[in-house]
């Protein structure tokens, strides 16, 4: 199949698909005339690729597990190390974010949102007590 049905089959636009072959993460043969065929084989791994991004795993991190997704000689505790700094990382972020947030509800909370030219939520943007 060709890159335009592989991208509709896999939910994937064909300008990722080409860029995850240029890096390599997935090998596409070419025909006679240049132009890439997917088969199933390519068709699952790109599936697999993209259901990892959608669950925020980096590139080098789906690398990584397609390899060992390959490797009949893996071990789950390898895959489950990937998962697990992964899931770290989501974990840090969601801490950040909260704290944003709350920063960001007390800006709000400061602020009268009223007629006045002064306003707390520029103050503290800008560094000062405004």
């Amino acid at each position: 199949m060709n890159i335009g049905q592989a991208a509709k089959q896999t939910g994937l636009p064909a300008k990722t698909i080409r860029y995850y072959e240029d890096i390599g993460l997935v090998k596409a043969p070419r025909h006679d005339n240049g132009y890439r065929y997917y088969a199933e084989h390519q068709l699952q791994q790109l599936g697999f690729v993209a259901r990892a991004r959608n669950l925020g795993f980096s590139v080098d991190e789906c690398r990584s597990l397609l390899g060992l997704h390959a490797s009949t000689s893996r071990s789950s505790a390898e895959v489950k190390a990937i998962l697990k700094k992964h899931l770290d990382k989501v974990d840090r972020k969601l801490r950040e974010l909260q704290a944003m947030r709350e920063s960001l509800v007390k800006l709000e909370q400061a602020c009268p949102g009223d007629q006045d030219p002064d306003c707390p939520i520029l103050g503290s943007l800008a560094g000062s007590k405004e």
